[in-house]
């Protein structure tokens, strides 16, 4: 991962004299820090009755006779496609996948506190978190334990710009945020004259110049405009522009409680819920993947053809690569 330098000191720190002798000494290198990616098994789906355990995708040639439509389409096997089990299988790899990317944003929490010059943890107020505290955060009477739009989020987007975080292809970061915290943040009447206006929903994604919110995929914005909602398919909205961010809902990020005093609400040391909202840059996770990507296998054990048993499998491996690039921001749920 490469990094600038920083500090290019003053106009007379730079200037040089006629005596002086250039680049003999104390030449700099471009800044890099090595991470390794190393590169394992997996595959799905898990076992239902423990997740920690493989299993597999089992259909019975019974069903696929009788099944009202496509349910799966038997000519065309090992890879994903558009018939129902096959999506299935394409669902379960997506949402875990989208589960080891938000694993490996959320390690930017243990650099501690978010600032101007480090990535990290943001919680409403710019509170610092103490980690068996009892509580671990206090909000006294008249503070909010819920991200604010024109307090934290203008707060976290400048720490981004100031940390010199680079942007997206499009010039915006990127936020990905549970749908509690966007209901807080669309309470917001500013953020809610943007987000609450509908798109066309999905769209051919070879031919977004189609669609009213083309902007949004060119990088001319910001602009009104959101996709429809699809929570539960195995499709990611185009998202809508806010204050320098894309933003993004998902039904897919991991939940926590934390021991908190919020006065206001009349809770004192309590675990309570909380809603993520990670913001990053590019370049902030990297991915090493083996040989071909994920692929469906089959099973030969399959009696005679009486079953048809698969599972996806992937050789790869993750890594966070430059924390600095990541903001985990968290609001409270009361």
């Amino acid at each position: 991962m490469y990094r600038f330098w920083g500090q290019p000191g003053t106009k007379e720190a730079r200037e040089r004299t006629a005596d002086q002798t250039l680049g003999t000494s104390s030449a700099r290198s471009i800044n890099k820090d090595k991470v390794l990616v190393t590169l394992r098994e997996y595959t799905g789906p898990a076992d239902p009755n423990d997740p920690t355990q493989p299993s597999t995708f089992k259909v019975s040639m019974e069903t696929l006779m009788t099944a009202q439509r496509l349910l799966l389409d038997t000519g065309n096997l090992n890879v994903f496609h558009q018939s129902i089990g096959s999506l299935t299988l394409l669902d379960d790899y997506r949402r875990w996948r989208d589960r080891v990317f938000t694993g490996e944003l959320l390690k930017a929490e243990a650099a501690g506190k978010s600032s101007d010059r480090q990535g990290g943890y943001y919680y409403p107020g710019n509170k610092t978190r103490t980690v068996g505290g009892a509580p671990d955060i206090s909000y006294a009477a008249g503070e909010s334990a819920k991200f604010d739009v024109k307090t934290d989020l203008l707060e976290v987007v400048k720490a981004l710009r100031k940390r010199n975080t680079p942007t997206f292809a499009d010039g915006y970061y990127r936020c990905i945020l549970d749908p509690t915290a966007m209901m807080q943040l669309r309470q917001d009447s500013d953020f809610r004259e943007v987000a609450r206006y509908p798109g066309m929903g999905q769209i051919n994604p070879m031919q977004p110049f189609l669609a009213p919110n083309a902007q949004f995929y060119t990088g001319f914005g910001p602009a009104y405009g959101q996709a429809g909602f699809v929570a539960g398919q195995p499709v990611m909205p185009t998202g809508f522009l806010f204050e320098g961010v894309r933003w993004f809902e998902s039904t897919n990020l991991p939940e926590t409680s934390i021991p908190v005093t919020i006065t206001s609400a009349n809770i004192t040391n309590t675990a309570t819920p909380t809603a993520l909202l990670m913001f990053f840059g590019p370049q902030s996770v990297g991915i090493g993947v083996g040989g071909n990507n994920a692929e469906i296998l089959l099973n030969n054990n399959d009696d005679f053809s009486r079953f048809i048993i698969m599972i996806w499998r992937l050789w790869a491996g993750w890594e966070i690569l430059q924390p600095d690039f990541v903001t985990i921001a968290r609001t409270f749920v009361y």
